[in-house]
């Protein structure tokens, strides 16, 4: 008879080890991102044509 527990437990950590490299990744993702440069947001003029159709 298959130990269902073992398999339950076995399962279990696999799961949280996988959810904790997930959040890690999210994390060092987050970081990279906070630390990049700022870029200059440049207002684009709008084209007169595009607006009266």
């Amino acid at each position: 008879m298959p130990d269902y527990k073992k398999m339950y437990l076995t399962l279990f950590r696999a799961t949280e080890q996988a959810i904790n490299t997930l959040i890690a990744a999210q994390q060092e993702c987050e970081e990279l991102y906070m630390e990049a440069p700022q870029r200059e947001l440049i207002a684009l003029p709008q084209n007169q044509d595009t607006e009266e159709k």
